[in-house]
């Protein structure tokens, strides 16, 4: 979560954040083909597609913000080791599946509670720190969804223990 605090203005926050949600598109993508679950897929399923929509929703804020000055660095140009391998909650995508791998669905549904919960956590707190009026109706449009995705993942918690 460093790389936010280094982030020069609310385009590079989009563009980080962007790149978390694509590694969390990922993760999620990759879980759903690791269980026989009907519902754990169901819902890592959705949770991938939920990612992919945020995606687009900061991209789209990324490019309002940084049209005034093309020579802001584009969402592209976020180096590859952010966006290639982190996720929201601030870990490795590979360490995270590696660490699912054989687990039982109880322990990844915790995993990705945990990290729902850091992940609304921060787009709450850059809602409420970021001046950009745009930027905050994004990120706490997101924060929102976040919740939402902790509310499917403790239902399907419930119903599995």
């Amino acid at each position: 979560m460093a790389y936010f605090t280094m982030a020069s203005g609310p385009e590079e926050l989009a563009g980080l954040a962007w790149a978390l949600e694509e590694g969390s598109r990922r993760f999620y993508a990759e879980l759903s083909g690791m269980t026989d679950d009907k519902d754990a897929v169901k819902i890592f399923q959705g949770l991938a597609a939920a990612e992919e929509g945020h995606k687009s929703a900061l991209a789209r804020l990324y490019k309002d913000l940084s049209a005034e000055d093309s020579r802001k660095p584009s969402i592209a140009s976020v180096p590859s080791e952010e966006s290639g391998d982190f996720m929201e909650g601030g870990i490795r995508v590979s360490n995270a599946l590696s660490w699912a791998r054989g687990k039982a669905l109880r322990e990844t549904l915790e995993l990705a509670l945990s990290l729902e919960t850091n992940s609304y956590d921060l787009y709450l707190r850059m809602g409420n720190q970021i001046q950009e009026q745009r930027a905050r109706l994004v990120f706490g449009t997101i924060a929102r969804e976040e919740k939402n995705h902790l509310s499917r993942l403790a239902a399907l918690l419930d119903v599995k223990l």
